[in-house]
């Protein structure tokens, strides 16, 4: 996190810049310095896990009670000495991140996969070392703080530049946090949550000022380092060659510093003593080897500017003006506006057109305003520069598709160009114009072959036309054979996946190409099932698209599919493509002096968007925000292992549902789904009931509704997740659910103390899987029900009222040797009532759907072989849509 190599220099070469200090002092001077300010900090809490995680036990799914006493003695350590704290929770990750997000995933693959080989090895939980946060963790504690009656707020773009901005505007205390970012930040001091001792409330100050004086550099310079080290939006190796020519021109090496700590003083060295001889004079591309890099960089300096605050780097003329690519630009600095817009000043005219700036081409594309709509149309400058093609613009304004102008210049026709900009490809438009196929133009010039955009962008599927025009077959061409395989296309054909055509059954199967091995993998198999997947939502079928590098690794670089297009419901959610998508850099201006906030939605109505937001920013509801305005959600890591083919990844599990919500939330009321205005907006008698029956549909439930509502809480919510988990995963077996039972129950009498003394015989890899499976759904409860209007109480399903992990682990063991029921619960004949009560509507509602629940050793003398070899035969596939008509 934050900028490379930073957090070692300032440990190692720059210790002088951090400062002991106390809290509760620094808290007395801001009262006599502010009288009747009371004393804030903002608190980066996703900074702040790993410290406020302070239970022992980790590995079986999250120690929920102990880690509630933790945060509540937090609070009131600081509430006790005058303090307010406000939590910032990321609520989105930006594109520009997303390729270093996809890096820390990847990171926690094999940070898992060590784990469980020193389970299967030990037999007990690795050391602290290894210590790798419980599912969940981030989603409950902002549940946790506002139980605690804290304010905690959501971000609508990368935390840590609102942390910075609010400190900044409402004269804060200071940060605190762990991330070099907020040395870079010209906001509010910044204190270290990993040298925070509680006691005493004293930690470490990182003072930005002794930084620069180390440096000789000033304030104003510190993005300018951050970006030419390397930080979250550029990668290292982008000016690795650069440094390490500062490097060799350094005068002053250190001998007793390392490499790093040197890199960091010649980079500095150089922005002081080169690039400061030529500041005002020449641009920054002049000075520095940007290249085709060169939008990227300036858009991460900029970053860092916080409302109101400009950059000397900023190469400016009089009057506020920007040379650009021999084009003179104005930006605005409106800090209303929060946006620059550059424009075009055009000698004929003697008036200013607005440019949209190509990031890859880096040249600005002047804007033609339509006097009908009074937008900007980006215009596609041919060769000849008397001369503009219009473009078409779709739902994302970052990107613009150049119009072919035909002999009737009323007519305008989409072109796709190729990502290596030699050629022009013309677009089909179909029925609806939001939508357009790339046209393959044949060896005949007069006729064209719809295309096919391939994952990878340089290439095109050609789509093989049905007689009947309207409609065209995808051919996939295999690379191998020279031929074209047909695509499956959803019965609304807007999404296409190559199909395996089977002899024997034949039937198509949707396939997964994987482009190394060059052969098509069936959908339903995952070769890595239990990796931390980002999932994009195709806001047509409201189907999820995985996002998979060539490794098969996740990877999402861009929340819209190429396309925006209109949104229809599909209720049946037979189909999910897995695609790879190109992590193009998004064509906007990237010279804004503050990152923007984007404001395209996959949903139009106003009011729903503007409940959703005020929920996430308050922290009230979970990815339902996220889904609405960019059609993206993440599925993290989990401590799930890889090598047991026998319990499926989360992420597959929970699908189904997603699939659900994104109906529910993108439908518009269409397809069956219900209606969000009635859910979320009237208040009538009786729509809490309709609440429900749409929770219930999502977890395709409606049929056990009676039995459900008989149930007493917190256990209602429990029993949900408990049938559709058993519904869903064949492998699970009676001894499984008597423990999960079990653990709820006696988790109600036990306190705090009781949990922390408890001590299992060994841990067992498999429970460990099922203890984040459990905790996975319930963050998956939260979703549906904040996309459902609320029907159920929060506090119902938060994991410190239902589950505990080593007390679950400790059923498992204890279900697994043969104990019997009443052992279980402890000998409570209350508690024992209570089990079977909870058992029965479980197994009752699974036989509705032809599953029954049997022991382990029932399932061993029946099921001959090793059912880790029948990949699909734990997927249970749901019958209906969930949605009662």
């Amino acid at each position: 996190m934050g900028v490379r190599g930073l957090q070692g220099f300032v440990g190692s070469t720059c210790p002088h810049i951090c400062t002991v200090v106390n809290f509760k002092e620094l808290a007395e001077h801001h009262r006599n310095k502010h009288p009747g300010c009371t004393p804030t900090i903002v608190v980066d809490a996703m900074c702040c896990l790993r410290y406020w995680y302070t239970p022992e036990s980790w590995i079986c799914g999250g120690q929920w009670r102990e880690y509630f006493s933790a945060l509540r003695d937090f609070v009131k350590t600081f509430t006790a000495v005058g303090i307010k704290l406000i939590f910032f929770f990321d609520g989105m990750v930006e594109q520009d991140k997303r390729d270093e997000w996809v890096k820390r995933r990847l990171k926690n693959n094999r940070e898992i996969s060590r784990i469980f080989h020193y389970i299967k090895s030990h037999k007990e939980q690795p050391g602290r070392n290894m210590f790798f946060i419980p599912s969940g963790l981030a989603i409950f504690t902002r549940f946790a703080l506002k139980t605690l009656g804290q304010e905690t707020l959501c971000s609508l773009q990368e935390a840590d530049y609102e942390v910075a901005s609010y400190g900044l505007q409402h004269n804060c205390l200071g940060i605190l946090g762990e991330d070099t970012d907020y040395l870079i930040y010209d906001t509010c001091p910044y204190f270290s949550i990993s040298d925070l001792c509680l006691e005493s409330l004293s930690t470490v100050m990182l003072c930005r000022e002794k930084l620069c004086e180390s440096l000789d550099i000033s304030l104003a310079d510190l993005p300018l380092l951050a970006c030419l080290l390397g930080n979250d939006i550029i990668p290292e190796g982008m000016f690795e060659s650069f440094r390490y020519k500062c490097l060799s021109s350094y005068t002053s090496v250190k001998e007793n510093f390392d490499r790093k700590g040197n890199i960091i003083l010649a980079v500095a060295d150089h922005i002081s003593k080169v690039l400061h001889l030529h500041q005002g004079e020449k641009k920054l591309e002049e000075m520095l080897p940007l290249g085709p890099n060169k939008a990227l960089f300036y858009k991460g300096v900029a970053s860092y500017l916080l409302p109101g605050q400009k950059s000397p780097w900023f190469f400016q003329k009089p009057k506020s003006l920007i040379t650009l690519d021999k084009q003179v630009v104005s930006m605005s600095s409106d800090p209303e506006s929060k946006q620059g817009v550059p424009m075009c000043t055009d000698p004929e005219l003697k008036q200013g057109v607005p440019m949209c700036t190509d990031p890859e081409s880096k040249q600005g594309v002047p804007m033609c305003t339509d006097p009908e709509s009074k937008q900007g149309v980006p215009m596609c400058t041919g060769p000849e520069p008397e001369q503009g093609v219009p473009m078409c613009t779709g739902p994302e304004p970052e990107q613009g598709v150049p119009m072919c102008t035909g002999p009737e210049p009323k007519q305008g026709v989409p072109m796709c160009t190729d990502p290596e900009p030699k050629q022009e490809v013309p677009m089909c438009t179909g029925p609806e114009p939001k939508q357009g196929v790339p046209m393959c133009a044949g060896p005949e010039p007069k006729q064209g072959v719809p295309m096919c955009t391939d994952p990878e962008p340089k290439q095109g599927v050609p789509m093989c036309t049905d007689p009947e025009p309207k409609q065209g077959i995808p051919i996939c061409i295999d690379p191998e054979s020279k031929q074209g395989v047909p695509m499956c296309t959803d019965p609304e054909p807007k999404q296409g996946v190559p199909m395996c055509t089977d002899p024997e059954p034949k039937q198509g199967v949707p396939m997964c190409t994987d482009p190394e091995p060059k052969q098509g993998v069936p959908m339903c198999t995952d070769p890595e099932p239990k990796q931390g997947i980002p999932i994009c939502i195709d806001p047509e079928s409201k189907q999820e698209v995985h996002l998979e590098s060539k490794q098969g690794v996740p990877k999402c670089t861009h929340t819209e599919i190429k396309q925006k297009l209109p949104v229809g419901a599909d209720s049946e959610f037979k189909l999910e493509a897995l695609m790879c998508i190109d992590p193009a850099i998004k064509q906007q201006d990237l010279m804004n002096m503050e990152p923007e906030v984007k404001q395209e939605t996959l949903v139009s109505d106003p009011e729903i968007l503007k409940v959703a937001r005020a929920h996430h920013v308050r922290a009230e509801s979970y990815l339902v925000y996220n889904i609405m305005s960019s059609g993206e959600i993440e599925c993290s890591n989990t401590l799930e292992d890889a090598l047991d083919q026998a319990l499926p990844s989360q992420a597959f599990v929970y699908r189904p549902v997603r699939q659900r919500v994104y109906s529910l939330l993108l439908g518009d009321g269409r397809g069956g789904t219900p209606n969000l205005k009635l859910l979320w907006l009237n208040q009538e008698p009786g729509i809490q009931a309709r609440r429900l029956d749409a929770l219930l549909g999502c977890f395709d439930l409606s049929s056990s509704r009676e039995e459900l509502q008989a149930v007493e809480n917190p256990f209602k919510a429990l029993c949900c997740l408990l049938i559709y988990l058993f519904v869903q995963v064949d492998t699970l077996c009676l001894e499984d659910l008597h423990a999960f039972i079990a653990q709820a129950l006696c988790l109600q009498g036990k306190s705090t103390v009781q949990l922390v003394d408890l001590q299992l015989d060994y841990i067992d890899p498999r429970a460990v899987q099922l203890g984040s499976l459990l905790v996975r759904g319930l963050t998956t409860l939260v979703l549906v029900n904040s996309a459902c209007g609320f029907p159920w109480r929060m506090s119902d399903f938060m994991p410190w009222n239902i589950f505990d992990g080593k007390l679950f682990h400790q059923k498992y063991l204890q279900a697994e040797k043969g104990y019997s029921v009443e052992a279980l619960v402890e000998q409570n004949r209350s508690r024992l009532t209570k089990f079977h009560t909870l058992k029965s509507v479980v197994c009752k509602a699974c036989v509705k759907e032809n599953r029954r629940i049997v022991s382990k050793q029932h399932w061993r003398s029946h099921q001959p072989g090793n059912r880790q070899y029948e990949p699909d035969h734990w997927r249970r596939y749901p019958s209906s849509s969930g949605w009662s008509n």
